[in-house]
């Protein structure tokens, strides 16, 4: 294997790894801190950072306002006060060395005041910034305001192109490297486009390459593509290493970090991944975002799966197609299917699925009275996590309301992944994966792990500065 080089990143010389940033609690200011003084790039997540209490205790974010509007503004000051504490957890842990980044979602709800206030609480902490999820053309002015270097996230060479001619062009000193994160293969949302089918994975090679390409012909020959998604021993790619079509690069860590001393999920959540079989994880398009995600094979997404499976095309009055009755819910009001679907329907209801919700596609799914009530629940109870948000009809806009029928075949995503980060089920919750997560099950590092001994980040470092 050839030999593994530092690079620069935001404005020093380090290894090549760089922790990815896993939001909602999952990367924090001690995994980061460790990552950095080992001699990385350390990122903690700004999407609803965890802040502490007095003894140190994480504050659970709850909220008490009754409206939408007010809540929203809860979880911005919620995720102000996260971010700080992290950053300066962060530095203190990193004693000096690596670099620091803080990772955010374009489309989570009110980022851009969170990077604002984050970045003017945190002065002279934060080196660097990465964002993903959407088009963050705002990105390069927000990170020149403050000094520090951005770090988009994309999936294809035009998404890159489109961001550097509308806007990185002006700010172009301070882009300390391109994110290629692997639509296929990393965990959490990934960027398909709709030219992309979800199931026709291709090398990330030459899609790396033309993004190279295009850095080169814009004059940036020496900013580094740091790969993301898909990536857990470096001997898998030694051919991108000193290769003029990749030039400087870097990889990206989300997985195999999850199973070290300093990552924060519960001990649950490691052993489960610890024991993950190949294909335990999937692409799906459940998520309220709008984007195929990739997470576990669970009992909360087979449910989801199971809900949209109970879905028929109806009319509240007979036409030509849809002629046949059917009564729903406790009042028994009619609706009208298909004649051929109509005794699907009726067994649903006989099974105990005797609430229909109607969905934006001018569908119904049939759920439980106990599934309906908490649906109903979490779609009230919404705090604005998104900037636009199917399961709730949430907009971060003027109108605060994207103007559709909320979605019940979707969830509060802010919700499911709180609980599974502080001690909440496994199978009952959203849990992100990368697709080589069931690697865990045999790489030697972790195995230790089955007795509750995990490595700490430096020794993991080590071992994947071997190739391993």
């Amino acid at each position: 294997m050839k030999s593994i080089k530092p690079v620069l990143i935001s404005g020093r010389e380090v290894h090549p790894i760089i922790e990815g940033g896993k939001g909602v609690a999952v990367s924090n200011g001690r995994s980061a801190g460790a990552f950095a003084a080992a001699g990385c790039v350390g990122t903690f997540s700004g999407v609803n950072a965890d802040s502490y209490d007095a003894q140190g205790n994480p504050i659970p974010q709850v909220y008490h306002s009754k409206t939408r509007k007010e809540r929203f503004e809860e979880l911005i000051a919620y995720a102000i006060e996260g971010g700080i504490a992290q950053a300066r957890i962060a530095h203190e842990a990193s004693n000096g060395e690596g670099r620091l980044h803080m990772n955010t979602l374009w489309e989570a709800g009110g980022t851009e005041r969170i990077i604002h206030g984050v970045l003017e609480g945190a002065k002279g902490l934060i080196h660097g910034v990465t964002c993903g999820a959407g088009m963050p053309y705002k990105m390069a002015e927000l990170a020149a305001q403050y000094n520090v270097y951005y770090y988009p996230i994309v999936s294809s060479m035009r998404a890159f192109r489109a961001l550097w001619k509308r806007s990185y062009s002006k700010y172009a000193n301070l882009l300390g490297g391109v994110v290629y994160e692997d639509p296929w293969k990393a965990g959490g949302h990934n960027g398909l486009s709709n030219a992309e089918r979800h199931d026709e994975p291709q090398d990330p090679f030459p899609r790396v390459a033309e993004i190279r390409k295009f850095m080169n012909s814009v004059g940036l020959n020496d900013v580094p593509v740091i790969m993301a998604g898909g990536v857990w021993y470096l001997r898998d790619w030694d051919e991108w290493l000193d290769n003029p079509e990749i030039g400087p690069v870097a990889f990206q860590f989300g997985s195999r970090p999850l199973l070290t001393q300093e990552s924060p999920i519960p001990d649950h959540w490691k052993q489960r991944l610890l024991n993950l079989k190949e294909g335990d994880i999937s692409l799906n398009k459940y998520s309220p975002t709008g984007f195929y995600s990739s997470q576990l094979n669970n009992d909360f997404l087979k449910e989801l799966g199971a809900r949209a499976s109970r879905q028929v095309v109806f009319a509240r009055k007979p036409t030509e197609d849809l002629s046949a009755e059917v009564k729903v819910g406790a009042r028994g009001r009619p609706i009208y299917v298909a004649p051929d679907q109509q005794a699907s329907v009726e067994g649903w209801i006989a099974a105990g699925y005797t609430e229909g919700m109607r969905t934006p596609d001018d569908t119904m799914i049939f759920v439980t009275p106990e599934r309906s009530r908490e649906i109903l629940a979490d779609q009230a109870a919404c705090m604005g996590c998104l900037s636009a948000c199917n399961f709730s009809n949430w907009a971060d806009n003027e109108g605060n309301t994207t103007g559709r029928l909320a979605d019940p075949r979707s969830f509060c995503i802010q919700k499911t992944l709180q609980d599974i980060a502080h001690g909440g089920s496994v199978d009952n919750n959203l849990a992100f994966a990368g697709h080589n997560a069931f690697k865990f099950a045999n790489d030697p590092i972790f195995q230790s792990g089955r007795e509750g001994k995990f490595p700490t980040v430096e020794q993991l470092i080590q071992q994947i500065l071997t190739g391993n």
